[in-house]
């Protein structure tokens, strides 16, 4: 009876984290069934026949973000759409748009990686009671290894790689079996990267969103998108109370509480913040200069997204035009 006591309690205080919680969860299974429907599609392949056909799910693609940039790089240059990944070219292109407008609500909402990482985040504070931060000299060292990450593959890609030299890449098999390989990578996964993923989880319990803030080059080019300052939290000065209950909300250690708008690109527009604040129309998100309520920033994102996927759908730039036959020979290829 207590624990529904409490839980009305918190949802009541704060909805809007309940809803992002909620929207994690379902995103989590949702992306659970679609590994699992593609490793059907892969065992397929891979037993040669021995299992039922299941149709790859093109949500898959997401998870590639490098090809994708690869296709994003052939599209603006040529003007062809690559249909080998279309899927993924479509999911990157919306979300690293989106930072324009939404900032990095993809990543506070959406991404499997970032939910992970603040779960475990989570967790680390309540078995030590605090949170752990870095000292600042350390923080901004830590900050540029994703920024190094994240100019070293625009450059390649973007500016070192001639155009034909990325269409021939594209065409390839690896490339082809990318969302492949990606999975065989976790599924038989070396000791080495074994405990480079234990390490990043034990530093994700001692400091929230580690990998977020640290080391994520795509969360780093989305977060790109504030540098055009469209959209950000801004503090009413003479409502506010110097409490800092919207700085230790942060789950990147933002100071909030010292900023007349926080335009600070690792900002991921998680918005507790805002529902920390004690005190009425003190913080508040804004779009250029006009006050918006803070459930329209994650549903007009959930809303353009639906449009675009489905736009998608519709005129063909979703399913990828590799045949069963080349999937059958490139799956025995990579398995050979």
């Amino acid at each position: 009876m207590n624990l529904q006591v409490n839980l009305k309690k918190q949802i009541m205080k704060n909805p809007l984290q309940t809803a992002r919680l909620a929207t994690q969860l379902a995103f989590t299974i949702f992306l659970l069934y679609v590994g699992y429907q593609f490793y059907r599609f892969y065992l397929h392949f891979a037993t040669s026949g021995m299992t039922p056909y299941v149709e790859k799910p093109p949500a898959v693609e997401g998870f590639l973000p490098i090809s994708s940039l690869l296709s994003l790089r052939i599209w603006f240059s040529t003007g062809h759409f690559d249909m080998i990944h279309p899927a993924g070219l479509v999911l990157f292109t919306f979300f690293v748009a989106s930072g324009i407008i939404f900032r990095r609500t993809f990543c506070s909402w959406l991404c499997p990686v970032g939910t992970l990482s603040e779960w475990i985040g989570n967790l680390g504070k309540k078995i030590f009671k605090r949170d752990f931060n870095p000292p600042r000299w350390v923080r901004w060292i830590l900050y540029s290894v994703k920024y190094l990450i994240l100019f070293y593959f625009l450059y390649f890609i973007l500016i070192q790689m001639p155009v034909m030299a990325v269409y021939q890449f594209m065409t390839t098999p690896y490339n082809m079996t990318s969302d492949v390989s990606m999975m065989l990578f976790f599924l038989n996964i070396s000791t080495l990267a074994f405990f480079v993923i234990l390490t990043l989880v034990v530093l994700s319990l001692f400091i929230r969103n580690f990998w977020c803030r640290f080391l994520c080059p795509y969360g780093a080019l989305i977060g790109l998108g504030s540098l055009f300052q469209l959209t950000k939290v801004k503090r009413n000065e003479e409502s506010c109370i110097d409490c800092n209950a919207c700085t230790r909300a942060c789950p990147n250690k933002i100071d909030v509480a010292k900023k007349k708008a926080v335009r600070n690109v690792e900002c991921t527009a998680c918005l507790q913040c805002v529902e920390a604040c004690p005190v009425n129309d003190t913080l508040n998100m804004t779009v250029a200069t006009k006050k918006i309520d803070r459930w329209a920033l994650p549903l007009g994102f959930f809303a353009l997204f639906f449009i675009v996927v489905v736009i998608a759908k519709l005129t063909g730039h979703w399913e990828s035009e590799i045949t069963y036959d080349q999937y059958r020979y490139l799956i025995q290829l990579l398995e050979n």
